[in-house]
């Protein structure tokens, strides 16, 4: 078949044809292909036909016992074979999840390892039907647009949008693992702090979240000198707590995350006479399309339980109301 460049389509093609070239391409063979498919070789060879029409170029190459993939129908292939799996798949979600109820959130990986996944159990227990999906991720999503229904998020309020709800701040404080700070002398100035390998986020002085820093702890304290034994360089904070839990260093914990850890004495705050505020905070934003579902209030609901239960343990005032630039 022969189509000359005037008979190109610049209209999307219909899928119904695509599977079928799917078959004849992978088997080589209209007759293989259409065993599969349970279809008739004609009724195979008719949904060849008109995709190429709609495509405007040949796709095979038909021989008198055999078909070959033109380089367009291996160009097509190539897109197919990626799509049609992924279609499939979510085909295959939709029909496993319809009728259930779910809750869908984002949220960034520290957050979600450290403060979100621990306490989970609790609200599945509660709410055994509901499932909940995560989506561990820095990149911020439109919840107008994406198939998420809440974001938990971490900055200050300025930077939320209106209707964010706080959940609550966070100090930041010295910690380190209970065996390591009786291996040596006691700590009981800021400047004893340089005698240990410090911990925390390789680019922090490249990034915004530079009130992070071991270097302006030290600047608040006067010691805008200070060198450590040594530095010890991670990217998230999930990796600085567990660094510092197994002994490798003191590392500048963000309260809210580790209170849990202080709590059970794996992680001990070495001056909590100098712990240092930060100016961010942890913000719950809900999906305008989503915000009156059951379980989305429901688990709307258990979040801001257990934030103000996190709340109390950093020592932090409870708010009049949680809700909008309130930092």
């Amino acid at each position: 078949m022969q189509h000359s460049q005037t008979h190109l389509r610049s209209r999307p093609i219909s899928a119904g044809n695509l599977r079928a070239f799917e078959a004849v391409a992978r088997h080589l063979n209209f007759r293989a292909a259409a065993e599969e498919m349970a279809l008739t070789q004609s009724a195979v060879s008719r949904q060849i036909q008109a995709l190429e029409e709609e495509v405007g170029v040949s796709l095979f190459l038909r021989h008198t016992r055999a078909v070959e993939l033109t380089s367009a129908g291996a160009q097509l292939l190539l897109s197919v074979q990626q799509s049609l799996p992924r279609i499939d798949g979510a085909v295959r979600q939709i029909r496993q999840s319809a009728g259930r109820k779910s809750v869908s959130l984002t949220t960034f990986a520290s957050f979600a390892s450290m403060w979100l996944i621990p306490r989970l159990e609790a609200f599945q227990r509660d709410h055994p039907d509901i499932d909940i999906r995560i989506d561990a991720s820095d990149t911020a999503v439109d919840l107008e647009v994406a198939d998420v229904d809440m974001a938990l998020r971490y900055g200050t309020g300025a930077h939320m949008p209106a209707g964010s709800i706080r959940l609550f701040g966070e100090t930041l404080t010295p910690v380190a693992s209970p065996w390591l700070i009786k291996s040596g002398a006691p700590i009981k100035t800021p400047a004893d702090i340089a005698r240990f390998a410090l911990i925390e986020a390789g680019d922090a002085h490249r990034t915004h979240l530079e009130w992070l820093t071991w270097r302006r702890w030290f600047e608040v304290h006067g010691l805008g000198r200070a060198q450590p034994k040594r530095w010890l360089y991670f990217n998230y904070a999930y990796q600085m707590v567990q660094a510092a839990l197994t002994g490798q260093g003191l590392v500048l914990a963000r309260s809210s995350l580790i209170s849990e850890s202080l709590a059970n004495g794996d992680l001990v705050e070495v001056l909590p006479q100098h712990r240092m505020d930060s100016p961010m905070a942890y913000w719950l934003i809900v999906g305008p399309r989503n915000a009156m579902r059951p379980e989305i209030k429901a688990f709307c609901e258990w979040l801001e339980l257990q934030a103000s239960t996190t709340r109390g343990v950093i020592g932090e005032a409870p708010d009049p109301d949680t809700v909008d630039y309130i930092d």
